[in-house]
């Protein structure tokens, strides 16, 4: 994936004071021993998608910001929304995978696991390319099988607001900025008007406050964390 340029000197500047110096010897996946002089890294993260009347305008506001962002893609909904996934690319976001039918990751055969998973990588790649497209499985819920066949690590999440409960704007905002703190991933659906609505609020909140947004690939690499197969991880830091 492609860095996406940031709007804001302080997170630019931050993300430099970030970078280490000669690498310590640790064990594959652990984060580098650094000094955290920056200002704190968020990953926001989107399930359910692409739907074109709610991840259209939310591309806008965090194009507009200059923000990037982690979409967790169902198979399904990729056919008819080519061009917003083409363009989640082209911005610099992260895509990731949130199966075909949005179904869990629990007692499937090798056969309908890659009907799952294999089927939304492949549609993903003759759209983008050839990538990183990892795995969230939905409701969090996987077993071991799944976990030796997703082929990359297991995205999943520290912060919650659960925005599909009610279309509350400021209570989804609350619940985030709330909560939030350097190192995690927040959890948001574009599926609902209210929640990309919250997302761009949540993201004016959070970069007055000095935090900086990152994909959630771009996390582990300024955290020194190198991605094992079948790890899940909830907060990088």
């Amino acid at each position: 994936m492609k860095w996406k340029k940031f709007g804001a000197f302080l997170c630019v500047l931050g993300l430099v004071l970030l970078l280490p110096g000669p690498e310590p010897v640790r064990t594959a996946g652990a984060p580098a021993e650094v000094t955290l002089s920056g200002p704190p890294l968020v990953a926001l993260t989107f399930d359910d998608g692409p739907r074109s009347s709610t991840t259209g305008p939310l591309l806008d506001g965090l194009a507009l910001r200059e923000v990037p962002a982690t979409f967790f893609l169902v198979g399904n909904r990729i056919p008819g929304n080519e061009d917003l996934v083409r363009r989640m690319a082209a911005e610099g976001h992260q895509i990731g995978i949130h199966t075909y039918d949005h179904v869990e990751l629990k007692g499937l055969s090798r056969q309908d696991f890659d009907l799952q998973v294999g089927k939304t990588r492949a549609l993903i790649t003759q759209l983008v390319g050839e990538g990183n497209y990892w795995l969230r499985p939905p409701y969090g819920l996987m077993d071991r099988q799944a976990g030796q066949w997703c082929g990359g690590p297991v995205i999943l999440w520290s912060v919650d607001p659960e925005d599909w409960k009610d279309d509350d704007i400021d209570r989804i905002v609350a619940a985030v900025v709330e909560h939030v703190s350097d190192g995690d991933i927040i959890l948001l659906h574009d599926l609902f008007p209210s929640s990309a609505q919250a997302a761009l609020r949540v993201v004016d909140t959070l970069l007055a406050r000095g935090c900086c947004f990152v994909t959630v690939e771009q996390l582990m690499a300024e955290r020194g964390v190198t991605p094992e197969v079948g790890a899940r991880y909830r907060k990088i830091n």
